[in-house]
């Protein structure tokens, strides 16, 4: 995208999108290539978005994220983390996926990002409720791997859920912190909060949680928002315009945590048994 003969935002970046096959992420690449980037698309599923190169990877499995990573290539300019999946019976197969498959492979990335780079992560309304479930989080965040990360669930049963929240939880607290000790080496990382977005993972949770309880849920503006609309602000808190914001939290939910912080609206999402969307699964 080019204003006024400025050069495009992404011209000449290099760039990993996870997630790319559908909904946020497939219209996420689509945009990037628009502006110039030069995409790699990682997912479980091919996708039909014009990216420059594509690997497969399972967020559930260590070997396939390194596998990923390692295909990715020497030099990334910026990583946009929109794979997750929400609904699966097993709590802990779901924070696998969405926060330590995540970690696990942005971790393997920041090692090629230098000086400028930057990373988002996509977490979700479901995380509407991370401050008072710091403590609990903070164990997740301290297990060291996949198999230290699994038992911490197993030893949380009770606590975590369908475990989606608490996912999202956790990708909210990675960025607060990790944010703070990458910001010496000048790679930012950011976080977008996604409300009701209309995805396949809006239909599957339709279906687990019911019309009833999503639609419980304010929508000031009044609408679902469109995948593009995600997309185009996960496109800028990775972009140069946004070079001096770092470690924030972006609530893209046409204005319902507004709601909930001014006490218009309760805040209806992010108990344990919440498994809504947004996100895509990988």
């Amino acid at each position: 995208m080019t204003t006024n003969g400025s050069p495009p935002e992404y011209g000449g970046k290099r760039v990993v999108v996870t997630g790319c096959a559908s909904g946020i992420g497939e219209a996420l690449a689509r945009l990037l290539v628009r502006q110039g980037a030069e995409v790699i698309g990682l997912d479980r599923r091919p996708t039909s978005a014009p990216v420059a190169g594509f690997h497969r990877v399972d967020l559930a499995d260590s070997r396939s994220v390194a596998e990923a990573a390692g295909a990715a290539g020497d030099r990334i300019d910026a990583l946009f983390n929109v794979a997750g999946v929400s609904g699966l019976a097993d709590p802990a197969e779901i924070i696998g996926i969405n926060f330590v498959g995540t970690r696990e492979l942005t971790e393997l990335l920041l090692e090629r990002m230098t000086a400028g780079a930057a990373v988002v992560n996509t977490a979700s309304i479901a995380a509407s409720h991370h401050p008072r479930r710091r403590e609990l989080v903070a164990g997740l965040l301290a297990a060291a791997d996949r198999p230290a990360a699994t038992r911490w669930c197993r030893d949380h049963r009770e606590r975590i859920g369908t475990g989606y929240a608490v996912s999202k939880d956790a990708l909210v607290w990675y960025t607060l912190t990790r944010s703070v000790e990458l910001a010496a080496r000048g790679v930012r990382m950011n976080c977008a909060a996604p409300g009701l977005t209309d995805t396949p993972i809006l239909d599957a949770s339709r279906e687990s949680r019911g019309a009833g309880f999503l639609d419980s849920i304010p929508r000031p503006l009044g609408r679902t928002a469109e995948p593009r609309e995600q997309a185009a602000v996960l496109a800028f808190l990775n972009s140069p315009s946004a070079s001096y914001l770092t470690g924030q939290v972006i609530w893209v939910d046409g204005g319902y945590m507004a709601g909930v912080a001014t006490g218009r609206f309760p805040n209806v999402t992010g108990g344990v048994g919440d498994a809504q969307q947004p996100g895509e699964r990988s």
